[in-house]
């Protein structure tokens, strides 16, 4: 992780790291810039502790801790490196009961095991500021806890470019302002530390009042659908399916997650037979696509899209839907007066 985007995300947290123990399990210290940041800005932070952890990918060499502390009576530090009985996986038991003492985690974990991860955040009741998949905001086992407000998207916009430095035996796209070898990562903070956005208000513009073609209810869901987050509607007092994007500007204050538009969840009013496929070039094909999300009923075949149908209707098929509730709905007349 770059250390300029470690930098940028971490200035809004410092009232939350002062007398704290920042636990860094997937990081080696030698390489790790999570490290570099909290060890030069210790004293700055008022951190109570720093400590790393990280997994030795070499078969039976054990890894080890380094832990960065201040030393009583004055400003200096010092630093303590403990070889560990295993390999520093943080799923082991000697690097738990470093994180049960620790107050804040911090880190890039391993994409491939993030739930597991994430998972052990929230068993052991866990601060924590990590990186993870911009997509993972729709699992099964993440949403809920977005839905919840037990966790949250981080100061960083969901839509900005994300980059991860790479090694020179590893593939790159470009060389970044900083002279880092990076890669583009499909990747946002997710905390449930508190953040400045979570309280800020998103400006709405749009009326439903008098654009009702604008917004196309939903065939199986009670809801209409909003194809861009700025374009909902300030005077609906229903459902509103939005963008998974939506959680980049979630306030709770401002609305109420309700749920999602994925067959899991169990929102889903009415359930398809299969359907005829109608794809751009006029091929059919028989399927049962339209159950994996919000369908929209439309009037006639689509001529520069794929659409569906069954029996005699017409359909097309959205893309995924948070559904929202506006909690203080203003009408138009009320914004107008008249």
């Amino acid at each position: 992780t770059r250390l300029a985007d470690i930098e940028q995300e971490m200035v809004y947290y410092r009232d939350h790291f002062f007398g704290k123990t920042i636990f860094l399990n997937c990081d080696d210290p030698e390489y790790s810039n999570f490290w570099q940041y909290f060890s030069l800005n210790y004293d700055f932070l008022g951190l109570k502790g720093l400590i790393s952890t990280h997994y030795e990918y070499e078969e039976d060499k054990p890894s080890y801790m380094l832990r960065y502390e201040s030393i009583s009576g004055n400003n200096k530090h010092k630093t303590i490196k403990k070889k560990l009985k295993g390999n520093g996986d943080f799923r082991s038991e000697e690097c738990i009961e470093l994180l049960k003492d620790a107050d804040i985690v911090i880190t890039n974990p391993p994409f491939s095991i993030w739930r597991e991860y994430l998972a052990q955040l929230i068993k052991y009741d866990k601060k924590f500021i990590i990186v993870g998949n911009k997509n993972a905001v729709s699992y099964k086992d993440v949403f809920p806890l977005l839905k919840e407000n037990k966790m949250w998207i981080g100061q960083r916009p969901m839509n900005r470019d994300f980059w991860l430095i790479v090694p020179e035996e590893y593939d790159h796209e470009k060389i970044d302002e900083y002279g880092n070898r990076v890669k583009h990562i499909n990747a946002c903070w997710y905390t449930n530390l508190d953040v400045p956005k979570r309280h800020e208000d998103l400006v709405l513009t749009e009326f439903y009042e008098g654009n009702e073609e604008k917004y196309p209810y939903y065939d199986n869901y009670d809801g209409i659908d909003v194809g861009v987050v700025k374009d909902i509607p300030m005077d609906y007092e229903g459902a509103i399916g939005v963008p998974v994007t939506f959680f980049n500007s979630y306030n709770p204050d401002q609305f109420e997650i309700l749920g999602i538009t994925k067959t899991w969840y169990g929102m889903a009013k009415k359930i398809y037979p299969k359907q005829i496929q109608v794809s751009k070039n006029g091929t059919e094909k028989e399927v049962t696509k339209l159950n994996d999300g919000p369908v929209i009923e439309i009037s006639e075949p689509l001529t520069n899209d794929t659409y569906y149908k069954v029996e005699d209707k017409l359909y097309r098929q959205a893309y995924a839907r948070i559904l929202i509730k506006n909690k203080r709905p203003v009408s138009k007349r009320e914004i107008l007066g008249f």
